[in-house]
């Protein structure tokens, strides 16, 4: 097979024996910046290496799937039911096995400065009230589910919901290799067209909402931000209710002024804690900002932050009245809606990835 040789397996395990063997030496922690990134560089090819692994096992399952249908009689009828369950369960392998080794082909493309850390993705409702916050929430489950289908860890960081229904805003850390990488193909305005259950006149409503995705970045970042060009304010939490509701000003917001970026982080018990958080959120937007600014220092950028235009849509979700899902960037769509809002959205950061590295 030729994706076997593509990625290179045994030049991997060569590397994390050097890497786990840098980290057992005595001197190893006296530079603890070098220590975490060796750590960081290990885990990350260790995962690889098991996703291949994985890979390479479902695989093998197949085979032995194919041999066992080969050697079936069709002497019977229960023998001719018991064969068509065996093509049923290996056409079902043989499309997870095709999908996973695409999903890890591609992973390949992931070669920016950036792309194997953590993701902070970000959702904004647009105009349109109840409608335009229903759908903000719809897409927050959306990359919960695909977050949980890669077995990637989930923090709401912050979140801003409405009495009514649905959310105004919300923040979320993705924890798991390459998620930034991934998940940077869903920047953007997403578009939304169905008939809308809060008419009575079961009118069709277009409803916007914006998606903001940048990198989580290590505290150990070399980016220097000026003090005195932020404004830091604090304010209680929200919360489910009951005993969870923080009583005191423990939520934070900080806004780097030249530019107007606002973060904010209500997720931890102390104000330190999301201070901390917050100041990091920060940091990866500027680094992200300046770097599509190509700018050589923070303090050159100036003027007020866009996160996204409201232009920018670049993908449309249809219920009504047929059922599609295109991206307009790359033309790729999806007739099953229900699978995409349930997290099936890989088609589209395939599509991106591949559009990403011929343009």
């Amino acid at each position: 097979m030729n994706w076997v040789f593509h990625f290179d397996i045994p030049s991997l395990k060569k590397r994390v024996e050097e890497l786990d063997t840098e980290a057992v030496k005595e001197s190893f922690w006296q530079d603890v910046e070098n220590a975490q990134k060796v750590l960081q560089e290990s885990k990350n090819l260790k995962d690889k290496i098991h996703e291949y692994e994985e890979l390479f096992k479902e695989i093998e399952d197949l085979e032995t799937l194919i041999d066992l249908t080969l050697e079936e009689e069709e002497d019977s009828l229960e023998e001719e039911e018991e064969e068509n369950s065996l093509e049923k369960e290996i056409k079902q392998y043989l499309e997870t096995a095709i999908k996973e080794v695409d999903y890890l082909r591609l992973s390949t493309l992931l070669s920016g400065e950036y792309d194997s850390s953590n993701a902070i993705l970000s959702i904004h409702s647009g105009a349109g009230g109840l409608e335009a916050q229903d759908w903000a929430e719809m897409l927050l489950r959306m990359y919960k589910r695909w977050a949980e289908s890669k077995n990637f860890g989930v923090d709401t960081l912050d979140i801003l919901a409405d009495t009514e229904g649905g959310i105004k805003s919300v923040t979320l850390l993705i924890k798991g290799l390459n998620s930034y990488g991934y998940l940077k193909s869903e920047k953007g305005v997403h578009r939304l067209v169905r008939i809308s259950p809060f008419d009575a006149s079961r009118r069709r409503h277009t409803s916007f909402a914006s998606v903001d995705v940048y990198p989580e970045i290590s505290d150990d970042s070399k980016i220097e931000i000026n003090p005195n060009d932020l404004k830091i304010d604090t304010y209680r939490s929200s919360g489910a209710g009951g005993q969870y509701v923080n009583t005191t000003d423990s939520a934070v917001r900080i806004t780097h002024i030249p530019t107007g970026i606002v973060v904010q982080c209500q997720n931890e018990r102390s104000q330190l804690s999301n201070r901390t958080t917050a100041m990091k959120m920060l940091k990866a937007k500027l680094i992200q900002l300046k770097e599509e600014e190509q700018k050589e220092r923070i303090e050159d950028i100036q003027g007020k932050y866009t996160q996204i235009g409201w232009g920018s849509q670049i993908r449309s979700y249809v219920f009504q009245p047929y059922t599609l899902v295109k991206d307009h960037r790359t033309g790729a769509e999806v007739g099953d809606i229900n699978s995409v809002m349930d997290g099936d959205i890989d088609i589209f950061i395939n599509e991106y990835l591949k559009y990403k590295a011929l343009h």
